[in-house]
């Protein structure tokens, strides 16, 4: 019968696949119980969204049954998302993880990349907010099914704040659930950082694993402003495979680097459609333009996602893809990239300083 010292001995050489050290000595290994030949030992992910659970699962099972005298072994997979490093005093200390979604330009589908990305993360366990700081062209709400306003201050403390609204396991605040239909934000700078404060402060997000903002397209005052209120823990940039969106990545990518927020990699989204009668996959706008890109830039290329009419008519039905058609092939491209971006930031949150 192996003892529950050889067996955490063995489960010193199960490496995590993405961190590049032990599990043991990254304190995934929460409990070992050993019955006879059998062996049940708990392991604690970084992310419900790991995207190599299954490789940990696997070489934990073999490590442990190589040792003599181990019959059945189980093991149980847990998690708690790690969080990025905080600051005494820092506005949001219960939001583990700031995510920004970017894009150099408009019309690259970036706020639908948000809300499915957002869903996908909630969908795999995570505690997860949204946060729409597209002030001047708030489009969450209508990608989510919410209509008209609907916030509600709420009593928190001695402070009154004001309660996101639930949709499809996300918490959310958009400038949209504020404002009457037809109305327009005509404001100037200092106008949307007071904005953009609201939303942080004034909003009771409680515990959070991952608050994936939603910014505006370009490079201006939201950004800025994002940047210097709270530690963005890392961002990633939404573009389409043409010349005339890849100069205005590297402007995002350039702004990203001035505020000092790490960047995940790119998603190229619209890439590609699958012919419904032969079933050809065709890249009209040419294939491999932004990993090349992406590879040149210095920054990771995290996948794309195909062009298909369901995305936007869901959308606009206020149905993310990834809740109307959870085995289509775009809910699964961005099932991949929420895999790619919590496995990212778990790497940027457990590196050594």
């Amino acid at each position: 019968m192996a003892t529950r010292d050889e067996v955490f001995e063995a489960l010193t050489r199960v490496m995590d696949p993405e961190l590049g050290k032990d599990i043991v000595k990254l304190g995934m290994v929460k409990g070992v119980t050993v019955d006879g030949d059998a062996v049940r030992v708990d392991v604690e992910l970084t992310t419900p969204a790991c995207p190599l659970k299954h490789v940990i699962r696997r070489d934990v099972e073999a490590a442990v049954r190589a040792l003599p005298g181990v019959g059945a072994v189980h093991v149980e997979l847990g998690s708690r998302v790690a969080s990025r490093q905080k600051e005494k005093g820092e506005r949001l200390p219960s939001v583990k993880n700031i995510i920004a979604v970017g894009a150099g330009k408009g019309g690259v589908g970036k706020s639908t990349v948000a809300v499915n990305l957002a869903v996908a993360l909630a969908q795999s366990g995570a505690t997860v907010g949204l946060l729409d700081a597209d002030v001047y062209g708030p489009s969450v709400p209508i990608l989510l099914g919410l209509g008209g306003p609907g916030v509600e201050p709420i009593r928190v403390g001695d402070k009154d704040m004001m309660a996101p609204i639930e949709a499809h396991g996300l918490k959310v605040m958009s400038m949209g659930m504020l404002l009457g239909q037809g109305d327009a934000v005509v404001w100037r700078g200092p106008m949307l950082h007071k904005a953009v404060s609201q939303f942080l402060e004034e909003v009771n997000w409680g515990d959070l694993d991952y608050l994936v903002v939603d910014l505006p397209p370009g490079t201006g005052d939201v950004q800025i402003s994002l940047a210097n209120l709270v530690p963005i823990s890392a961002a990633i940039v939404v573009t389409t495979p043409q010349d005339v969106a890849f100069a205005d990545v590297r402007r995002a990518l350039k702004m990203f680097e001035i505020t000092k927020v790490p960047v995940l990699g790119l998603v190229e989204n619209m890439a590609s459609f699958t012919c419904p009668g032969c079933g050809a996959v065709h890249h009209p706008f040419g294939d491999g333009r932004v990993k090349a890109l992406a590879q040149a830039s210095g920054v990771a290329y995290l996948g794309e996602i195909p062009l298909d009419p369901r995305v936007s008519t869901n959308g606009d039905l206020g149905l993310p893809i990834v809740v109307a058609d959870p085995e289509g092939i775009p809910a699964g491209a961005i099932r991949r990239l929420a895999e790619a971006v919590a496995g990212g930031l778990s790497v940027l949150n457990l590196r050594p300083a």
